[in-house]
């Protein structure tokens, strides 16, 4: 762990290596110092002028909750930081590994780990016990701003956003990912047809479902059941995606491998994201109006010309062709969906449909 060891430097244990030609080094921080020692630009500096984007402030109460609420798992990547001071290695016993000794009056820029480093200073406000556990660190030399800035772009270059169905499969924590895989398993189409990594299918894909899209769905289904016990959430959520299936028939079709994914998905838009995400709008309404004979209103569903071709879709949820899963998208099906299954409409789906109407749709 690091430590202070004089009055007016720092000394952490460190491993030394090279990369591109120039020394770094790795150490273990011990949290308590990351807020004192580590800074990041003020955001009142002209962006010229910084090595660093400004910080999200949003972000934060989020990440110190994720420390806070899973303190005996939670998982950080290391902080990279650029130190402006004349810096010691001291090799103990190999070249490589040693003490690293910093000036106290040593200037840190973070090139990757700001928002890391403000929820720790938060959280240790709610936990000061965390102050005790290590984030490791990497230590570069900066020879000015502009190879910080540049530093700042290649370490994001390159950095890509796992695919959303991913995050929700591979999350043990999060209840509605929890709930949603739970959906995926207990009904029979979609533990069969939903690609569980993309969120985009591919065109030759032998998947009919994503699990983002169920995931949105299912929330949106339980608008009014978000304080029911998780196994209640599932049991609703499973009967109603159930009894959707069976109004559905085309999607009995590829299950039965009778029709081919890929042809579906082309040539329909009853198993895309913005249907699935109306019919669970429609359906938490359905659910609050029709407690006791709610399937038997889901019926209405066969009737529905999915086709693309169906002129109906144009200018709601197809613009030249071309599907969008947009909020208005979205609202212009779920509307759509409950005008077919005579449930009222709220003033916005009103006002949606009116102007849909005069445009000569």
């Amino acid at each position: 762990m690091g430590s202070m060891a004089l009055p007016f430097e720092y000394v952490f244990p460190a491993i030394r290596g090279i990369q591109a030609g120039r020394e770094y080094y790795v150490s273990m921080c011990p949290v308590r110092l990351i807020p004192k020692i580590f800074s990041f630009d003020d955001e009142e500096i002209p962006p010229e002028m910084r090595a660093q984007r400004v910080l999200n402030r949003s972000r934060v109460p989020e990440i110190a909750r994720y420390i806070v609420n899973n303190p005996a798992d939670y998982v950080f990547s290391a902080i990279t930081v650029s130190i402006n001071a004349d810096i010691t290695f001291d090799p103990i016993g190999s070249e490589d590994i040693g003490k690293l000794t910093i000036p106290m009056d040593a200037r840190f820029v973070i090139n990757d780990g700001q928002h890391r480093r403000a929820a720790f200073e938060q959280a240790l406000k709610e936990n000061p016990d965390l102050g005790d556990e290590t984030i490791s660190v990497v230590f570069f030399l900066d020879i000015g701003l502009k190879r910080s800035q540049q530093m700042f772009t290649d370490l994001n270059r390159y950095a890509v956003h796992p695919d959303p169905s991913l995050n929700i499969l591979y999350d043990q924590r999060d209840r509605k990912s929890i709930l949603s895989k739970s959906v995926v398993k207990e009904v029979k189409i979609f533990d069969r047809l939903t690609d569980m990594e993309r969120s985009n299918l591919p065109v030759r894909s032998s998947k009919l479902f994503t699990l983002s899209s169920i995931y949105g769905a299912t929330q949106a289904l339980l608008t009014n059941h978000k304080n029911e016990e998780i196994e209640k959430q599932i049991e609703i959520s499973v009967r109603f995606w159930r009894t959707v299936s069976s109004n559905i028939p085309d999607w009995q079709q590829v299950f039965d491998k009778k029709v081919s994914p890929g042809e579906i998905r082309r040539e329909y838009i009853h198993s895309h994201a913005v249907t699935l995400a109306g019919i669970g709008r429609a359906g938490a309404v359905l659910l609050a109006t029709y407690p006791d004979k709610w399937e038997t209103q889901l019926k209405a569903l066969c009737k529905i010309d999915w086709s693309r071709s169906n002129p109906d879709w144009e200018g709601r949820v197809m613009f030249g062709g071309k599907l969008s899963k947009s909020r208005t998208c979205v609202a212009f099906m779920t509307a759509y969906l409950k005008k077919a299954m005579k449930l009222p409409l709220t003033t916005e789906e009103e006002r949606l449909e009116k102007a849909y109407a005069l445009a000569g749709r």
